[in-house]
This record gives structure tokens, sequence and C-alpha cells, in this order.
């Protein structure tokens, strides 16, 4: 039992989330962001094998300086395949929980990293922006950037979810 603000004692679960409807939510909520983050890491780390996505990076790629000399060095399709591999390493790990959370909280934080340096190729890529349009406006490319946001968000949740079921399952 743990003290609520209101002094009222509630139960919590092993994960720090108590057992009511908004505990439930939450749970739910923490289950389905694990495996949409677990599924678009897997699911888009597959298509950087396919010729037409390698295509399509290679304006955010070429315009990065965090990947334009990876770029230089590899070439586009080994590089897209060495970004591939990386995510789909990373959507297995975060995916790993139940067995491993540890690993599925490393994972998490490697996602959140892959994520700041992907949301920064909304400073660095001018073909995100609509130019001449008045206030600035995303182009399409912006906006499928920009919800690089809500999944650094989602990685930084797991990993805190993972955290805390690495600590239950070493308490006695």
């Amino acid at each position: 039992m743990v003290a609520a603000p209101d002094g009222d004692f509630r139960p919590r679960s092993n994960m720090g989330i108590r057992h009511t409807p908004v505990g439930g939510l939450a749970s739910v909520g923490f289950s389905v962001t694990r495996a949409g983050l677990a599924t678009c890491f897997l699911w888009i780390g597959a298509l950087k094998f396919k010729d037409y996505e390698v295509e399509n990076a290679e304006a955010l790629v070429t315009a990065s300086p965090l990947t334009s000399r990876l770029r230089d060095e590899l070439g586009a399709q080994k590089l897209a395949r060495l970004i591939g591999v990386t995510q789909i390493t990373l959507g297995s790990l975060i995916a790993a929980k139940p067995f491993a959370p540890r690993a599925s909280a490393a994972g998490s934080f490697g996602a959140a990293g892959m994520m700041l340096g992907t949301l920064s190729f909304l400073a660095t890529t001018p073909e995100a922006w609509q130019h001449g349009r008045g206030m600035p406006q995303l182009s399409l490319l912006g906006e499928a950037l920009l919800k690089d946001g809500v999944l650094l968000g989602a990685s930084l949740l797991t990993a805190a979810d993972s955290l805390r079921a690495a600590r239950a399952r070493d308490r006695p």
C-alpha cells in the first residue's frame, strides 16, 4: 500500500501502477506503446533493404552532417542497410522486455538516440519545409519527420518501463 497525494492508501502493482481503472489503462497504454514502437522499428528497418527506401532517404542523408559523411564512405545502399540492421536490432530489444528488461531498456535508449538524430533532419533538410508560404510550413517529408517526436517520447517511456521491470525483478 502506498499513500496517494490525498492521503488515501491504495494498492500498487509490482510496476508501480495502481490497480485501478486508470492503472489498467496505463498498463494497456504501455503495452500498446511498446508494441507500436517495436513494430515501427522492425518494419521500417526491414524496408531499408528496398531500393525505393534508399532513394527516399537520399535527401535526408545527404543534407545532414550526421549522415552525409557515412553516406560518402559507405554508399547509399550500405548505409541504408546499416541503419536497417540497427533499427531491427533496436525493435527486437524493445520487444524483449518480458524476457530481458535491461536489454529492452538499452534498445529503448538506442531508439531515443536515433529519434533525436532523425529529428535533426528537420533543421538540415531544405525539402522538409515549404518555402514562400508565409509562416514556416512543413512539407510531406517534414510531416513524416515530425512524428519522430512522438516516437522519441515512446522510447523514453518504454525505457522507464523496462528499467522498472528490471528493478522489480532484482528485488527479493
